[in-house]
């Protein structure tokens, strides 16, 4: 007992005294204050008199600190060992001690903040991989339950095309549902089996009559769904929460965002384009059209990409619309090129010095060749058909006149590089946009919408064909829900054939098949 008693004082005296951070942190102080001292008075004798003051040496700065404590404006005091006329007057010793202070703090400060950043982000990043390994761990032990009830369950699956789950409708409404196409691997029918019975979205089977327990494969084919909001919602959420990679949602609905948002922020970033500011969130990201269109092959796909929603697809007006896309692809590269802005080009269509464009094209070292003949030949040959093909333009790019969408088209570095890199992050990007029912009269944002999600679709292809494999891995989701009214991608049906064998799996949400054949003149084959 004694001797605890006594341990106990030992450690109780030992931890009275001087915390050895303090101590570390005041002689750090002391040497920091030492040669700020020495060098300000060193580089001030060099700045007055061209030379290192005699006898200004380190060690004998202590005793300088002393004696500049007690007389400030005495340097001949303070370095008695030196000459006066050596020295500099006190103005400018104490002007360069001061800067070098500032100077310290400000270092200090930088580095504290990058520190606590790196922590920060070194933290998030452990706890995206617990949350993903609880994630597992949870699907593994869901996926060990009796074979009897996984049977049970795996019919009102292949029935119904929505996940179960918080989302899924109750029995009692699938009488209402619309038709949809769901598409998976070709599985061989029995002869009891009828093909109508999996061809309505709401075909319930007959009572007491259970298919056989194959549960249909997590990753499963591009997938095509009509219906109204209330059965395309619960879809779309749920595909949005199962990608286990980066996405690319497209939706009119801004509920989908804020629903999912931070679920899919525990796998990577999430970005949100947003020009008619539907989402409630400051963070918006900015977007120009024009990057990336210093290469002629890019403009010319960013052109078809933003005249889609506006091209009349009459055979009549087709030399007009190639010559609208024409005029538009050279115009995005000039602007591209000589660092323009996007409304530059607006600019051109309404037909504010249109060859000024030329001369861009044909002068700057960066311009590809030929365009600037092209343009020029598209400007003067068909006056009337020039004139109605600037009006299809303008008209595309109408929606630059409001505020919203012209700061929306602005070029930002930061959120260009989070742009680029958000796939290689599993990263989200949500593209939220106003229905439009027709937009060859009042497109709105629908052609920015579109040229993005194209852009984004064309770079994943890009990814996918420098893999070893040709297919992304992990696959990039895309989860399209109204995209006829919000974002027609012109190459939509090209996706949903391709698009699975290339790490591109594709949920596309229409309101009825009626929708997409006005959109595409191709069907929308799985």
């Amino acid at each position: 007992m004694h001797d605890d008693r006594q341990g106990r004082r030992r450690r109780d005296e030992n931890e009275r005294g001087i915390p050895d951070g303090m101590l570390l942190a005041l002689l750090g102080f002391l040497l920091g204050l030492t040669i700020l001292v020495w060098t300000a008075t060193g580089l001030a004798g060099v700045l007055s008199h061209g030379a290192w003051p005699q006898g200004v040496t380190y060690q004998n700065t202590p005793l300088a600190m002393r004696s500049l404590a007690s007389a400030p404006r005495d340097l001949a005091a303070a370095w008695p060992s030196t000459p006066a006329a050596e020295l500099s007057g006190y103005g400018l010793f104490w002007g360069l001690a001061i800067g070098e202070l500032m100077v310290l703090i400000v270092l200090t400060i930088f580095a504290l903040g990058t520190t606590a950043r790196w922590r920060a982000v070194r933290a998030d990043r452990r706890e995206a991989i617990r949350a993903a390994r609880r994630d597992e761990v949870h699907d593994d032990r869901t996926g060990s339950r009796s074979p009897t009830r996984d049977g049970a369950e795996s019919l009102p699956r292949e029935a119904h095309p929505v996940s179960p789950g918080p989302y899924a409708e109750p029995a009692h409404h699938a009488a209402d549902a619309p038709t949809a196409v769901v598409p998976g691997p070709p599985v061989e029918q029995t002869a009891g089996a009828r093909p109508a019975d999996t061809a309505p979205l709401a075909a319930a089977p007959e009572p007491g009559v259970l298919p056989a327990p194959v549960p249909p494969p997590r990753a499963a084919a591009p997938r095509l769904l009509y219906g109204d909001p209330a059965t395309r919602r619960p879809a779309t959420l749920q595909a949005v929460l199962d990608a286990a990679g980066p996405a690319l949602v497209v939706t009119s609905d801004p509920t989908v965002w804020a629903e999912t948002k931070d679920a899919r922020a525990k796998l990577g970033p999430v970005l949100v384009y947003d020009p008619g500011h539907l989402c409630d969130t400051p963070a918006r990201l900015h977007w120009s059209p024009t990057a990336g269109c210093e290469n002629a092959d890019t403009a010319a796909a960013r052109a078809v990409a933003l005249l889609t929603p506006v091209r009349p697809r009459a055979l009549l007006d087709a030399a007009m619309a190639d010559t609208a896309e024409t005029l538009l692809r050279c115009w995005l590269h000039a602007a591209a090129v000589d660092g323009r802005p996007f409304k530059q080009v607006h600019r051109w269509a309404q037909g504010g010095g249109a060859q000024e464009a030329v001369r861009v094209l044909r002068t700057h070292p960066k311009a590809a060749s030929g365009l600037a003949g092209l343009l020029e030949s598209s400007l003067t040959a068909h006056p009337e058909r020039r004139e109605i093909a600037q009006q299809l333009v303008a008209r595309a790019l109408s929606a630059l006149s409001s505020i919203h969408i012209r700061e929306a088209c602005a070029p930002n570095r930061t959120d260009a590089l989070a742009l680029e890199s958000f796939a290689n992050e599993s990263g989200t990007l949500y593209l939220v946009g106003e229905p439009i029912e027709d937009p060859r009269t009042h497109p709105g944002a629908m052609p920015l919408l579109t040229a993005l999600a194209s852009d984004v679709v064309e770079h994943g292809r890009r990814m996918a064909a420098r893999s070893s494999d040709g297919r992304l891995d992990p696959p990039m989701t895309l989860v399209l829900d109204d995209v006829a009214a919000v974002a027609p991608l012109p190459r939509l049906p090209d996706l949903l054939t391709t698009g699975q064998a290339q790490g591109l799996p594709t949920l596309v949400l229409l309101r009825s098949a009626e929708q997409a054949r006005a959109r595409w003149p191709e069907p929308l084959t799985q």
